[in-house]
């Protein structure tokens, strides 16, 4: 069974400097149906206005993983890490017993659109950590790039949590499957341009997801661009 959440069923905030839509209840959304999946906890898209973005602030006892789709980010955090994000670097940071970062948009006349994620932790009480890692277009070239995994396999980013995030560049008329396995389920975001599944078309900003076992087959109405995660049930 498949279920589908649109863009247009997101939380939303404008903010001037900050567009966002919330996937899951963040801030001043809230709905109550929509706190997680699995230990997935948030996916935020957000479009920060030129040299914008957010102050040094604090994070505890979260995976967050920031996926820029366009633009370049400026990150600073309290292990001392200074970094500029840019399209197709994936950053991920293990919050723990307590990091503190600001994140601004490097270009002061350019928005940057990106994808925030946050993953629950395995363990709380972790030390902070910080990794950044640059994929390029020909690993997810119509087939599924590995890009945080519980043991790092593959040369993906370690994640202290039973799950794996994949991303793919489907180009028009492509298709591409993903088996799911038992006692799993699969969070599929649309990041960019259209995929149908199952003759359901699916367009940017639009989510599907799958809790039984089976191959899932995506194909793409247009070039898209998708992040797939494997999730434990929980």
């Amino acid at each position: 069974m498949m279920q589908i959440r649109t863009s247009e069923q997101r939380g939303h905030a404008n903010h001037g400097w900050l567009d966002s839509y919330h996937s899951f209840s963040f801030a001043d959304y809230y709905d109550p149906n929509w706190m997680n999946y699995s230990v997935l906890r948030v996916i935020n898209e957000d479009v920060i206005a030129p040299a914008m973005g957010f102050g040094m602030h604090s994070h505890d006892n979260m995976e967050i993983i920031t996926y820029v789709l366009q633009g370049n980010l400026a990150h600073k955090d309290s292990l001392g890490n200074t970094e500029v994000i840019r399209q197709g670097h994936v950053q991920r940071m293990t919050a723990g017993t307590g990091i503190r970062h600001s994140e601004f948009n490097a270009s002061d006349s350019e928005p940057i659109h990106l994808l925030q994620i946050w993953i629950l932790p395995n363990q709380r009480g972790l030390p902070p950590s910080y990794e950044d890692k640059f994929f390029t277009d020909a690993q997810k070239l119509n087939q599924w790039c590995l890009l945080a995994s519980e043991n790092g396999a593959n040369g993906s980013m370690l994640i202290h949590q039973d799950m794996r995030l994949y991303a793919t560049q489907l180009s028009e008329r492509n298709q591409i499957e993903y088996v799911l396995r038992d006692n799993r389920c699969v969070y599929l975001q649309v990041a960019s341009g259209s995929i149908a599944i199952n003759q359901k078309q699916l367009s940017a900003g639009d989510a599907a997801m799958f809790d039984a076992t089976q191959t899932i087959t995506l194909n793409a109405v247009n070039n898209a661009e998708i992040l797939l995660f494997d999730l434990p049930k929980v």
